[in-house]
């Protein structure tokens, strides 16, 4: 028993020898020693790629103001602060301007996880998208083309094929800003639609989608090629941006591609 009692500080001092070991090469210290040594490979000059000096963070938030360049805005920002970076944030990233969908969210939309069911996704993006769609309609022939549009007569778009990616999970209370913009390719009866959630409370993209739209014919139940008018009101006024190719090879196109 005593040379048992002995025997266990001598194995815990050679496991704190070992330890201190282990940690001399890849502490932070001994990593941030690497990349102010100029001999190491690690190094960064300062000033040149990196900060100013190897010892400066960058600048917090805290209550200095709105910041688009840092991504964020002070922790006790009003509603309408938040609510303004958010539109500042979509705008630079292409989504269009008159047309941003402002989503509130009540706490029905919770599920047994606490957050926001995925599901609900659908429906906040699809009316952002209704608001798109009027902007859209008004475009190629004011409030009447607007109605036809949205309530299915003549030529208007459908919803082919949507594919949602889920960022980050929302809880209540937050209200999500919703932007599109479209993409257009060579295809005469279809283009795609870009979505984006943002986040007021976080401050941060929570999920984005891409979705396939169809123009199509309601009275001949049938795709259609809308017209060259059409798809200038598209790029033109709408700000469509240009993608080689639109939607997920066909069977028949993945099997050619894989005897080639």
């Amino acid at each position: 028993m005593l040379r048992s009692g002995c025997a266990r500080p001598r194995l815990l001092r050679a496991r704190l020898r070992l330890d201190r070991a282990f940690l001399s090469g890849s502490s932070i210290e001994s990593l941030q020693a690497a990349f102010r040594n100029p001999s190491s490979p690690f190094h960064i000059p300062p000033g040149e790629t990196g900060p100013a000096s190897p010892d400066d963070p960058q600048e917090p938030c805290g209550n200095s103001g709105f910041n688009l360049e840092q991504g964020c805005v002070p922790h006790d920002a009003s509603p309408e602060e938040r609510a303004r970076k958010a539109r500042e944030v979509l705008i630079s990233m292409g989504y269009d301007t008159d047309s941003l969908w402002e989503q509130s969210i009540a706490w029905g939309h919770h599920d047994a996880f606490r957050h926001v069911n995925n599901a609900h996704y659908l429906r906040f993006i699809e009316s952002g998208r209704i608001q798109w769609m009027s902007k859209l309609g008004n475009a190629l022939g004011g409030k009447e083309r607007v109605d036809a549009m949205l309530a299915g007569e003549g030529v208007s778009v459908i919803l082919k094929s949507i594919n949602i990616n889920f960022r980050r999970p929302v809880t209540f209370p937050d209200t999500l800003l919703v932007g599109h913009k479209a993409i257009v390719s060579s295809s005469r009866t279809q283009f795609l639609l870009d979505s984006v959630l943002y986040s007021y409370a976080q401050q941060k993209v929570v999920a984005d989608a891409e979705s396939v739209i169809v123009w199509y014919d309601y009275d001949r139940l049938k795709k259609c090629d809308p017209g060259d008018v059409a798809w200038r009101v598209l790029r033109d006024s709408m700000g469509a941006g240009y993608r080689a190719s639109i939607g997920r090879p066909s069977r028949l196109d993945t099997l050619r591609a894989s005897e080639t």
